[in-house]
């Protein structure tokens, strides 16, 4: 059967797709040919057909986001990227995976244009696509209004096999089924073959049954590979679905078109070699003999889509600026959010904490959170079902609703793992201020989440409440004791642990003025004194990450106490015991290394002489990384077991956290210098 004119441009069209990514895994030696070749039809046809995207206004608020989760197929979207005019030059896709190409191993967010999430650990995009239609959601119910919709898009993904294997993306389809996100679309690339094998080597689930399960709508394709009227039905209808998200299971086969390495695992990991790309073309009636051939008549086709993309941004600018001018305050806030910048004003409602008074710093937080909020009003967050402990609900404040995208309140469910992805994509997706809570041992569950917010530069805030051995009954399994070295090795990361109400205060203040990384906010379950701040140094040092909070009487130290959090009470006391036997210390508060780390020799000097070795380091955790600040000459004291179930005051007494124990740290340091 003689196949079309209009036919015949569209398989040209995705047989262009497919050769230009052969060629660049071919020419890099390395990736993954297989997606690109059976995920071809279906990309396309979003691409052609549906993606409302204006390649000239790549951060255009209003436009469909597109998220590869199978992001070791990035070869696919990097083809897509070229083709479609976002600016990836042809140079690019020949420089695939190598050093300082925009064209890395798998898609990286700010790094290239038109990646909107940094994928590549499966599952992560699935769910980072679940924070963005949450934004997308709440973006339109806070600003849209009868007859002006300038917020009205769709959140599309192609995953994998592998991705809906990872734990994650069923907590995030849990979540966005209950949550009836219905302009979440997730094309499924079903092709049965994973990297080791054929799927039911592993993997035998009805997918079917489960996403109808969790509140989906599940439409299939049978055939992936040529169907792309069909294709375009599945995806027209999961558009006019808005009261539940859609699943669209698109069969396929791995490495389309290669004769010998189609339908296997041989297609998936690894370049098909010369000789196989040679035969691909000639099965795939491809008449170019050299690479990265483009024909003329499949680029012009591919414009037609540029074109529509620009005419539906122009569209939208019409309806913005109608709606700006009889909105303008709306719109104002709104162009500030999008700026990530923050309101006048919008620390005027902070508290004050009366000096002496002892409070939880997770109290202080929640006290500072729900002040700022009531003056960011694109400030929402949840938690793991934990808000009356992690003290993160927004008072006076809704749910959130899927539906309507009312509410600041996220109620994420124990799902840990999925609330940092999702909370990730509410920062991908851009207008939104967001956090996210749970107790700090759970941190294990979202370290992939923090990583991949810190590799793409995401203001991310997570609250980690419970932060030590002094959590106490609970035992060793909720009392955490390596994670702060654990998130401290993490590039990218802002890791705070404040001492008292004012430092958590001057903790919030950075970490909601962050535009370019993640902060990880460690809080006390404990209550702990607020410190008088007219005989202490200022709380807002913190901005320098550590800074000397108390000074030896006479002003010439002869030991340094460094502590974080709730421990630092206890190097106070020390300091005054250590006063009352004639030997001065200095006490150094550290809430943040890494912002000390950033600071100019001058400073650093300032707060640890180099001359003054006799270091103390006193901190609920792990001692690994203490040794750079209090040297070879030092001691640090911390933990470096796993905790106990008993009263939280007995757990730190039994582990050695004393004034006792610092006084004699410091005495054995100083030697006979300390009988002097």
């Amino acid at each position: 059967m003689l196949m079309s004119q209009a036919a015949a441009l569209d398989s040209l069209c995705v047989n262009t797709i497919r050769t230009l990514s052969i060629d660049a895994i071919e020419k890099a030696n390395s990736g993954h040919p297989g997606l690109p070749l059976g995920a071809a039809p279906a990309a396309y046809t979003l691409w052609q057909h549906h993606l409302k995207v204006a390649p000239s206004q790549p951060d255009w608020i209003d436009r469909d986001r597109f998220v590869l989760s199978a992001g070791h197929g990035s070869a696919l979207l990097y083809s897509l990227l070229h083709l479609y005019g976002f600016g990836l030059p042809l140079p690019e896709l020949r420089n695939f995976r190598q050093w300082n190409a925009l064209t890395p191993g798998h898609p990286e967010f700010g790094h290239t244009p038109g990646v909107d999430a940094t994928t590549g650990p499966l599952g992560q995009g699935f769910a980072n696509a679940v924070g963005m239609a949450m934004a997308e959601r709440f973006l339109a119910g806070r600003y849209n209004r009868p007859g002006h919709q300038v917020i009205d898009h769709h959140t599309f993904v192609l995953c994998g096999d592998g991705d809906l294997m990872e734990g994650i993306s069923s907590e995030a389809a849990s979540l966005a089924g209950h949550l009836g996100l219905g302009k979440l679309v997730v094309l499924y690339d079903s092709n049965d073959i994973s990297l080791d094998g054929p799927c039911s080597l592993t993997f035998s689930e009805n997918i079917r049954s489960r996403f109808e399960a969790v509140g989906w709508q599940v439409l299939r394709v049978a055939d992936g590979d040529h169907d792309l009227e069909a294709i375009g039905a599945a995806i027209e209808s999961a558009k006019t679905t808005l009261d539940r998200p859609t699943l669209i299971e698109v069969k396929t086969t791995i490495g389309f078109g290669s004769p010998n390495k189609a339908g296997t695992a041989a297609s998936h990991g690894a370049p098909l070699g010369p000789d196989e790309v040679r035969a691909t073309k000639e099965a795939l009636g491809w008449e170019a003999a050299e690479p990265f051939h483009v024909p003329a008549e499949a680029r012009e086709r591919f414009r037609e889509a540029q074109i529509a993309g620009t005419q539906a941004f122009h569209a939208w600018q019409e309806r913005y600026d109608a709606w700006k001018k009889a909105f303008p305050d709306l719109a104002a806030e709104f162009e500030t959010a999008l700026r990530g910048e923050l309101p006048e004003g919008w620390d005027a409602e902070l508290p004050e904490f009366e000096a002496g008074k002892s409070v939880a710093t997770r109290a202080s937080s929640g006290k500072i959170l729900n002040a700022l909020a009531k003056r960011v009003p694109w400030l929402l967050g949840g938690d793991a079902d934990l808000s009356c402990s992690t003290k993160t609900a927004l008072v006076g404040e809704d749910s959130f609703d899927g539906a309507s995208g009312h509410g600041r309140n996220i109620h994420y469910g124990v799902r840990e793992h999925a609330m940092g992805a999702a909370a990730n994509g509410i920062a991908y997706h851009g207008g939104a201020r967001t956090f996210c809570s749970t107790f700090f041992v759970f941190s294990d569950y979202m370290r992939p989440t923090i990583r991949m917010a810190a590799m793409a530069g995401l203001p991310v805030s997570f609250v980690f409440t419970h932060d030590s051995v002094a959590v106490g009954e609970d035992g060793p399994t909720h009392q955490p004791v390596e994670h702060l070295a654990s998130l401290r090795a993490m590039p990218g990361v802002l890791v705070m642990r404040p001492c008292d109400a004012a430092e958590t205060e001057a903790a919030w203040r950075r970490m909601i003025q962050e535009k370019v990384r993640p902060t990880a906010l460690i809080l006390s379950r404990q209550g702990v004194p607020t410190l008088d701040r007219t005989e202490l140094a200022a709380a807002d040092n913190l901005e320098r990450g550590g800074y000397v909070l108390s000074e030896a009487q006479d002003g010439k130290p002869r030991a340094i106490l460094i502590a974080t959090g709730a421990e630092v009470h206890l190097a106070l006391q020390a300091q005054r015991e250590l006063a009352a036997q004639g030997i001065g210390v200095r006490v150094v508060s550290m809430p943040c290394v890494e912002l000390f780390e950033e600071q100019d020799s001058d400073w650093q000097d300032s707060v640890l002489p180099p001359e003054l070795e006799a270091r103390v380091s006193i901190e609920a955790g792990s001692t690994m990384g203490w040794a750079r600040f209090v040297g070879r000459g030092g001691i640090s004291i911390g933990i470096d077991r796993f905790g106990a179930s008993a009263p939280g005051n007995v757990v730190l007494e039994e582990l050695g956290f004393t004034t006792d124990r610092i006084v004699r740290t410091v005495r054995t340091l100083l030697g006979a210098e300390a009988l002097r």
